[in-house]
């Protein structure tokens, strides 16, 4: 009974971090203002009602497995299906009336993350330049494309972290980063997997393993 009653203890003195690791495929009910959020947007491809669909030179995207792979303790990850057709800009509406949620509960800006690949990073900067917080902070994979250039008044708020492939035609973030004036902090890595675009399409190690240090606080 004693050692029933003690572990007991111990479990309600530990920090609220330590019970984070949450899977999210829909907006959680109950929210733990202690803990992180993070947001991740998939690819175009994946709009509609397949998880597991199929490009012709990339291969298939492994929306499922890399939700498993993004999934750690140290934080909640909320990964949307979005449906077929989405409009990027209705969405990123969507996305910042979640966040402001979050924030209305407690859950500060520093511990939310938004992190996107390709059109999911597009609706991801689109989502900062809604909110315009300082302190929010942005995961970017392969997602500074065209239409990030040619609709130039959409700007990157708070730390921002991007990585890109060297053999896809989807580069650098630093046209971006230039235009914002009020992004507190930039790192930026490129990968060479020879993979093109389709680099992001599965959890591989070159671009997954940096991107939860990241996320867990740590140098990557």
């Amino acid at each position: 009974m004693f050692r029933c009653f003690a572990a007991l203890f111990v479990f309600t003195l530990l920090p609220a971090r330590a019970i984070a690791g949450e899977l999210y495929t829909e907006f959680p009910e109950k929210i733990r203002p202690g803990e992180k959020y993070v947001f991740y947007s998939h690819g175009f491809i994946v709009e509609g009602t397949n998880p597991r669909p199929e490009n012709k030179r990339w291969g298939i995207y492994e929306f499922p497995a890399i939700k498993r792979a993004l999934s750690a303790p140290g934080y909640n990850l909320i990964a949307y299906h979005r449906p077929a057709k989405t409009n990027p800009v209705t969405f990123a509406e969507k996305m910042a009336g979640d966040i402001r949620t979050l924030l209305r509960e407690g859950v500060k800006a520093q511990d939310i993350y938004l992190m996107g690949f390709s059109r999911g990073g597009a609706i991801s900067i689109l989502t900062s330049n809604v909110l315009k917080l300082d302190k929010i902070n942005l995961v970017i994979l392969a997602g500074c494309s065209k239409y990030m250039k040619n609709n130039s008044q959409y700007r990157m708020y708070g730390k921002v972290y991007s990585i890109y492939e060297t053999s896809d035609g989807v580069g650098s973030c630093q046209f971006v980063v230039d235009r914002s004036p009020r992004v507190q902090a930039f790192k930026e890595i490129a990968i060479s997997t020879g993979k093109e675009h389709g680099a992001f399409y599965r959890p591989i190690s070159q671009w997954l393993v940096p991107v939860k240090k990241w996320l867990n606080g740590a140098e990557a």
